[in-house]
């Protein structure tokens, strides 16, 4: 407990929940931080599908960033949209679910929950590339590094969105900050004509087939990766939630556009080439302010934005969560706040899936991200075409303004989502097995707990009038144990106690039958003989007899369970575990009810 208060924090009361919300400056940090970081590896993204016909078709990169700061332009627009319409979060999810149906629905939240988990992966993945590009000795330990900043996010996150947002906040600005004068002073450099040392590409080419340019803009687009997080987490805002969310995302818009626009006009500008172990980035603040101090700055910022923009998942993971919880499509336990007021189950089994890919992709970066891409393609059509429709069926004023903007972005979107599959098919195509499972998961998991709720729903009272309750009592010896537990059953008052003794010898059970009768004798005792020396199985039979010679619609049943509790944890291996093994079989048995009466030793003892 002491460690849990000293990690997490102490626990936090329902009634200062508002207090939990976010400013429009804490939001724009958490919420859009996995945005602004792809900046690192989405311009990069380009060059290296451009590279394949030679480093002249770098000329290709500038019209490639205009086209994708067009389907920015378009998304931004189209979720400004979306969080008018839907204030109550939900984002692609609940706008398929309206407007498209329930399958396209759960087509994008679990491709949501798929992208989330990889969010975090790519974030620590890019983030501990960053750090090995800087320091190549650590470069074996890229994994290892990956995993320990899932932990530590996971931990920040447990704390509280509020607070995690207050300690993350800094080096998110920080990282803008620096981005900014590293494109204003690079851009100073290239005006004055003060790119010397930059290695120098190709001039001619023979031809660019458009595969490859629509390559380069489908890889390149992986910088927009995490622009719904804002409308999926509208709920975390502070009031007026619907405004300051549409502010937040415009305001990401605009840097992320310039930060992008900037870094590919900067990396052409200077003729870099990427390079396997050497980000654009890093070579980009190498040029720029030269292998000192600065470099190192921009480096260390940069890695710790990436592994912070692992927290846009662990923001809106757990908001989504909740949506699809609420639907039923998830068991209630994600709607369940901890002690911080956060989502902690959500948050905890981000973590795990996270990990898991990590270890399976064993943190590596480029094949994580078309999967990572293709993930968040998918929603981004499927809201666009949800919003097209809603638009083209209830024609509110402007409707054909607003539905060209959602046509454009649904074209744009379709169209990288192809792209990726016929030109990176071995990365992408695990997505696309996935997808149908987890859809297939979550409806399972509804008709589960609509089949449990309708069973659970009071019809009429579980027993009537002259309903009868039985209580079976499993006694191994007469001692302290048996006394207090048979006490306690009596306080319960039921219509009848049966005792029920499983022997493993004829002498045996003889001499306690004897003892029984001289200590209780208005008690029923029932004794089962056990050749195999099995518990569970004579008491089964018994249990299978009585609900025989009973009528079971009208008996409860119960067996009460005494459990030892020793004064000590390690002591409990010293001592006999049959109850635990008894409740363990009749947890499932119909018809029975197990109850535990714990006999704590100390406290008998000082009694």
């Amino acid at each position: 407990m002491f460690w849990k208060r000293f990690v997490i924090g102490k626990p936090l009361k329902s009634n200062t929940l508002s207090e939990q919300r976010l400013t429009k400056k804490k939001a724009l940090a958490i919420l859009s931080s996995d945005a602004l970081s792809s900046v690192a590896y989405g311009p990069e993204q380009i060059f290296i599908a451009l590279m394949v016909v030679g480093t002249a078709a770098f000329v290709y990169s500038i019209p490639i960033a205009i086209a994708i700061f067009i389907l920015l332009l378009t998304l931004i627009l189209s979720y400004r949209q979306i969080i008018h319409t839907y204030p109550h979060g939900g984002g692609a999810y609940a706008v398929s679910k309206e407007n498209i149906g329930n399958n396209a629905g759960l087509v994008a939240g679990s491709s949501l929950l798929i992208d989330y988990m990889l969010t975090v992966a790519v974030s620590v993945s890019a983030g501990a590339d960053a750090i090995t590009s800087a320091f190549p000795s650590l470069q074996a330990h890229n994994l290892l590094l990956s995993i320990i900043f899932v932990v530590i996010l996971m931990l920040v996150n447990l704390r509280g969105i509020n607070e995690s947002a207050t300690i993350l906040m800094y080096p998110v600005y920080g990282f803008i900050g620096i981005m900014f004068w590293l494109l204003l002073v690079g851009t100073y450099k290239v005006m004055t004509g003060q790119v010397v040392d930059a290695p120098q590409v190709a001039q001619h080419f023979s031809t660019i087939s458009l595969l490859i340019v629509l390559k380069a803009f489908a890889s390149g687009s992986s910088a927009l990766t995490g622009v719904e997080a804002i409308s999926n987490a509208v709920p975390n805002f502070k009031k007026s939630e619907e405004k300051n969310a549409q502010t937040t995302l415009v305001m990401m818009g605009i840097i992320l556009a310039c930060l992008f626009l900037g870094i590919v006009w900067l990396s052409y500008a200077f003729h870099l080439v990427p390079q396997a172990n050497n980000t654009l980035v890093s070579q980009l603040a190498s040029y720029v302010f030269g292998h000192h101090t600065m470099y190192y700055i921009v480096q260390g910022v940069t890695a710790v934005l990436l592994v912070i923009a692992a927290n846009t998942g662990f923001s809106a993971f757990p908001m989504l969560a909740v949506n699809l919880s609420k639907d039923h499509y998830l068991p209630r336990m994600f709607q369940a706040r901890g002690d911080r007021l956060g989502y902690s189950n959500g948050i905890i089994t981000l973590s795990i899936g996270a990990i898991i890919i990590l270890i399976l992709f064993k943190g590596n970066t480029s094949q994580l991200i078309p999967l990572y891409a293709v993930g968040v393609f998918i929603p981004f059509t499927l809201a666009q075409l949800g919003m097209l429709l809603r638009w083209g069926r209830s024609r509110p004023k402007g409707w054909f303004v607003k539905g060209t903007i959602n046509f454009i972005g649904a074209l744009l979107s379709t169209s990288v989502i192809v792209i990726f599959i016929v030109t990176k098919t071995a990365y992408v195509w695990p997505i696309f097995v996935l997808l149908p499972v987890i859809v297939y998961i979550l409806h399972r998991i509804r008709a589960h707990l609509i089949a449990v709720g309708e069973k659970m729903a009071v019809t009429e009272p579980f027993l009537r009038e002259d309903g009868q309750r039985y209580f079976i009592l499993p006694v191994t010896s007469i001692n302290q144990i048996t006394q207090y537990t048979l006490h306690y059953a009596m306080q319960l008052k039921p219509d009848r106690i049966i005792a029920v003794h499983i022997a493993f010898d004829k002498e045996a059970a003889h001499l306690f039958e004897q003892q029984w009768k001289e200590w209780q004798p208005n008690i029923r005792l029932i004794i089962v003989q056990s050749p195999y020396r099995t518990v569970v199985q004579p008491m089964e039979r018994v249990i299978h007899h009585i609900q025989k010679m009973t009528d079971i619609q009208r008996t409860q049943m119960s067996v009460i369970v005494p459990q030892l509790i020793p004064t000590k944890w390690w002591q409990y291996v010293l001592h006999n575990q049959t109850g635990m093994l008894l409740r363990m079989a009749l947890l499932y048995k119909k018809g029975v009810t197990v109850i535990t009466v714990p006999y704590h030793i100390g406290l008998q003892t000082k009694k």
